[in-house]
C-alpha cells in the first residue's frame, strides 16, 4: 500500500479522499489555488502545495504543477477525484511517465470511453444495447441535421467528450436544431476543449441507472448494484438512490453483467460507473442501452457505499497498488435503501441560477463524514462556516446521504436532515430539495427524468412558512434577546425588575409597532404586553396570543394563535432567516427612514444575474428585438446562461464586449422599451 498520496482535487472529494487516506494512515498531499488558499480540503490533508491562480486553467488544470508536486513531496500516487483531469488520459499517460501512481483506469481506458461515439461503436462490438443514433466523425453542421431528421425528434445532442450535463441539448423541433448544435458545440469547446457531439433519439419517460464497477489488475470483475439517477436539472443530477426502486432482480443481473462487459471491452481497472438510459414502457417492462461510461469516481458514490457497506476509495487505492479487488461478486449484498441530495448554491426559482456568497450561519444536521460503519446521516461537504462560495468552481456545497431500512424511511430520514440544514449567506436549493423529496412523483418512485418539469407546480416558489408565523417568530425572536440582555441577577438569582426591557407597566397595556417586509410586501405589526403579562400580536389588522419558550437546541418554541413551530432563527443586519420543521423564509424589518428617498427601479437595464464571462451577444446597438428574443449568452460555474429581452423594444447600447468578466449585477446593455 502507499504511504503518500497527492489529491489532485479541491472540495468536498478531496476531503472525502483524505479521509480515507488517514484512517489507513496513509499521508495526503493537497494542491490548492488562489480561491483556496484557506480552503476545507488544504487543512485536512497533512500537506499543501500552491498550484496557481483561481482559474481552474490556471491551477488545477495544470497537470505538469501537480506532477511536480507530487515528486517535490514524495507521493507514490495521485488520486484525481472527479471531474478536472480525472478523465485526461494525458495526465493518466503523464502520471506513469514520472515514476507515479494514477489511481484510476490505464489511459488507454480513459481514451476509448472517454469519446462518446467511439465508445458506442466499441460497446456495439461488446454486444452492449446502445440508443439509435448518430456517432460518426463527420461533424459537418448540415450532415447532423440530416442525421437527427433522420434518427426522428426529439433528439438529444451530446459532446462527445462530455460529462455532468455540459455541451447537452434536448431538441423537439428540426427548425430549432441549428441553434441548439451553435449552443452545444460552443459549450462543449469551452468545457471540454473538442466540440465534436453525437446525435441519439430522446427516449420518452427516460430513467437513468448507472452500475458501479471495479476492476483489478488480475482480471477481476464486479459490479456494485446501481443507483437510480433519474431527477436531474439541466442534465445534472439532483438526487440519486440506490438500489433503484422497481429494479427487478433479473434486470439487475442483465445490467450488472452488461456493465462488466463493457468494462471487460477496455480492459478497464480500478472504480467505473456504465451509465444507463432505461425506457419505461407502458406494460411495466424495462428496457435499458448504453449511454456512457464514467472512468472515474462519481460524485452519487456516498449511496453505494450505504447499501454494500464498502469504502471505494480504499477499493480503489487497494487496486491501484496492485492488489485484488477486495471481495467477489457472490460476497456483495444490498443492505437497505440510500438517497443522496446535492445541495447546491443556485436559485431554483430563477432557472437553477448560480449563486455566490459566504456562508454566514452553515448548520448541519447530527451526522458523520464518511466511516465504514454505516450512519443513518452522513454529509460530505468541502466548506465551513465563514467560507466563500465563488464563481471559479461548481455551484455544490455538499452532498447530504441518508440510509434507511426501507425507502420510506430513507425518505423520512432525508427530509428530516434537510430541515435540519440551516444555510444563510447565499440562495441555496435546500428547501426545493425537500418539495422534491416530499412531491407526489418521488415519494411513490415515478421516476424518470422529467420529474422535475412535471411536478413544477409543486415544487417552484413554494412558501411553506406564511407571513404570520414569520412576524411571529421575528418579534419572538427580539423579545428572547431583550430578555437575554436585560436579566440581571445576584448569587441568590434575584432578578431586577427595573432592569428589564419587556415593556411591563404598572397600569394598563404597552403596545409597540414595527414594519416588515415579506416576499417584497410591507406589513404592519402591533405588539401588545397587556397587563396580566400576556402577550397579543397584531399582523395586518388580526390580532392572535403569542407565546415562545427557549428550547435546550437553541431553538424558540413559538405558538402564535392556531400557529405551533420549533423555530431557528438569524439575524443578519435588518433580514431575519427564519427555519421550521415546515420550511424556511426570510423576514425584513422595514427602516422607514432608510426607504424615504428611494427612487424606482429603472427601466430599460439588462444585469448579469450572477457574476461570470460574457460569452457572446447576440445583438448590437440600434437592434429591434422581440420579447424572450436571445440578447447576450455568460457563462458562471461551468454552465451557459441566456439573457432574454424582457419585452419588445431596441438596443440603445451594449456596455461589454465578448470574453469580459462582469460581476454579479453589472449592466449588460440598455434598451429602449
Amino acid at each position: 500500500m502507499f504511504t503518500k498520496i497527492l489529491i489532485a482535487n479541491r472540495g468536498e472529494i478531496a476531503c472525502r479522499v483524505a479521509a480515507t487516506a488517514a484512517r489507513l494512515a496513509i499521508k495526503s498531499v493537497a494542491v490548492y489555488s488562489d480561491a483556496d488558499a484557506n480552503a476545507k480540503h488544504v487543512a485536512a490533508c497533512d500537506e499543501a502545495v500552491h498550484i496557481g491562480g483561481s482559474s481552474p486553467k490556471d491551477s488545477y488544470l495544470r497537470w505538469e504543477k501537480i506532477i511536480a508536486a507530487a515528486q517535490a513531496n514524495g507521493a507514490q500516487a495521485i488520486h484525481p477525484g472527479y471531474g478536472f483531469l480525472s478523465e485526461n488520459e494525458e495526465f493518466a499517460t503523464a502520471c506513469v511517465a514520472a515514476g507515479l501512481v494514477f489511481i484510476g483506469p490505464p489511459a488507454s481506458a480513459i481514451q476509448a470511453m472517454g469519446l462518446k461515439a467511439e465508445s458506442k461503436q466499441l460497446m456495439e462490438k461488446a454486444g452492449v444495447p446502445l440508443v439509435p443514433g448518430y456517432h460518426g466523425a463527420d461533424q459537418d453542421p448540415a450532415l447532423l441535421q440530416r442525421e437527427a431528421d433522420r434518427i426522428g425528434y426529439p433528439v438529444l445532442i451530446k459532446a462527445s467528450a462530455g460529462g455532468g450535463g455540459k455541451g447537452m441539448r434536448a431538441v423537439d423541433r428540426s427548425e430549432d436544431f441549428a441553434a441548439a448544435l451553435a449552443s452545444c458545440k460552443r459549450e462543449a469547446i469551452n468545457s471540454f476543449g473538442d466540440d465534436a457531439v453525437l446525435i441519439e433519439k430522446y427516449v420518452q419517460r427516460p430513467r437513468h441507472i448507472e452500475i458501479q464497477v471495479f476492476g483489478d489488475t488480475q482480471g477481476n470483475y464486479v459490479y456494485l448494484f446501481e443507483r437510480d439517477c433519474s431527477v436531474q436539472r439541466r442534465h445534472q443530477k439532483v438526487l440519486e438512490e440506490a438500489p433503484a426502486p422497481g429494479m427487478t432482480p433479473e434486470m439487475r443481473q442483465q445490467m450488472g453483467e452488461a456493465a462488466v462487459a463493457a468494462a471487460r471491452a477496455v480492459a478497464y481497472v480500478g472504480a467505473g460507473t456504465v451509465e444507463f438510459i432505461v425506457e419505461q414502457k407502458p406494460d411495466g417492462s424495462m428496457s435499458f442501452f448504453f449511454m456512457e461510461m464514467n472512468t472515474r469516481l462519481q460524485v452519487e458514490h456516498p449511496v453505494t457505499e450505504a447499501i454494500t457497506g464498502q469504502d471505494l476509495v480504499e477499493w480503489q487505492l487497494q487496486v491501484a497498488a496492485g492488489g485484488p479487488l477486495p471481495l467477489q461478486q457472490h460476497e456483495l449484498k444490498i443492505q437497505g435503501h440510500a438517497i443522496e441530495a446535492r445541495i447546491c448554491s443556485e436559485n431554483p426559482d430563477k432557472n437553477f441560477l448560480p449563486a455566490t456568497g459566504t456562508l454566514q450561519v452553515y448548520r448541519l444536521p447530527p451526522c458523520t463524514t464518511f466511516e465504514r460503519a454505516d450512519r443513518a446521516v452522513r454529509v460530505d461537504s468541502g466548506v465551513r462556516e465563514g467560507d466563500t462560495i465563488s464563481p471559479f468552481y461548481d455551484s455544490m456545497v455538499a452532498k447530504l446521504i441518508v440510509h434507511g431500512a426501507t425507502r420510506e424511511e430513507a425518505l423520512a430520514r432525508l427530509d428530516a436532515a434537510l430541515a435540519q440544514t440551516h444555510i444563510v449567506g447565499l440562495t441555496t436549493n435546500v428547501q426545493f430539495l425537500r418539495h422534491v423529496v416530499t412531491s407526489p412523483s418521488f415519494a411513490l418512485a415515478q421516476l424518470d427524468t422529467a420529474l422535475i418539469p412535471r411536478e413544477s407546480a409543486v415544487l417552484f416558489k413554494q412558501e411553506k412558512v406564511g407571513l404570520a408565523m414569520a412576524a411571529a417568530a421575528r418579534v419572538a425572536h427580539l423579545l428572547a434577546a431583550e430578555q437575554s440582555l436585560a436579566a440581571q441577577s445576584d448569587a441568590s438569582g434575584w432578578i431586577d425588575p427595573w432592569a428589564q426591557r419587556d415593556g411591563w407597566r404598572s397600569h394598563g397595556a404597552s403596545a409597540r409597532q414595527f414594519k416588515l417586509e415579506f416576499h417584497g410586501e410591507p406589513h404592519n405589526l402591533e405588539f401588545t404586553r397587556l397587563h396580566d403579562g400576556a402577550l397579543q400580536l397584531q399582523v395586518d389588522g388580526a390580532t392572535a396570543s403569542l407565546r415562545f419558550a427557549r428550547l435546550a437546541n437553541g431553538a424558540l418554541d413559538v405558538r402564535y394563535g392556531d400557529l405551533h413551530a420549533s423555530v431557528h432563527l438569524y439575524q443578519r443586519g435588518d433580514l431575519a432567516y427564519v427555519f421550521t420543521a415546515q420550511g424556511a423564509t426570510q423576514i425584513t424589518a422595514i427602516d422607514a427612514l432608510a426607504h424615504a428617498g428611494e427612487a424606482h427601479a429603472e427601466t430599460g437595464r439588462l444585469t448579469a444575474p450572477m457574476p461570470g464571462k460574457v460569452v457572446s451577444f447576440a445583438v448590437k446597438a440600434g437592434d429591434a428585438v422581440k420579447k424572450g428574443q436571445t440578447l447576450a449568452v455568460m457563462d458562471a460555474m461551468k454552465m451557459e446562461h441566456t439573457i432574454a429581452a424582457p419585452a419588445d423594444g431596441r438596443v440603445a447600447e451594449v456596455l461589454f464586449a465578448a470574453g469580459d468578466q462582469v460581476t454579479e449585477g453589472a449592466e449588460l446593455l440598455r434598451m429602449e422599451l
